[in-house]
């Protein structure tokens, strides 16, 4: 059984430089490189799956799924949830250090990588 690798796709895969627009517009290229790191992570033996809450219609799933095609990047499921997988890539998420005391500040200092700079 492949082991699972987690996509989340705005600000991963989609660069989401023009914020959301709603579910089925995705106006905006991908992230340099990203292609390339996924190829790279099937052919290593992974199974790549993107996960999206614009999937919450088939609408959404479709847009994603014609993003992706689009771009020429293949990955082998797309879901509106995050499914059971060895590790999730996400812009928007800390890494928990097991210090529960610090996750309030982790939180109010949070920026995603596209907006570090701000």
């Amino acid at each position: 059984m492949k082991k699972t690798v987690c996509f989340d796709f705005d600000g991963v895969i989609h660069s989401y430089t023009s914020g959301w627009r709603g579910e089925t517009a995705v106006p905006d290229p991908p992230v340099p490189g990203i292609k390339e790191a996924i190829f790279e992570i099937r052919a290593n033996g992974y199974e790549v799956v993107v996960y999206s809450s614009r999937c919450k219609t088939v609408d959404g799933m479709e847009a994603i799924k014609n993003y992706l095609e689009k771009h020429d990047i293949e990955v082998d499921k797309v879901y509106s949830h995050k499914p059971p997988a060895i590790v999730y890539i996400d812009d928007r998420a800390i890494c928990f250090d097991g210090n529960p005391a610090s996750l309030l500040d982790m939180i109010t200092s949070f920026r995603p990588w596209n907006k570090s700079q701000i």
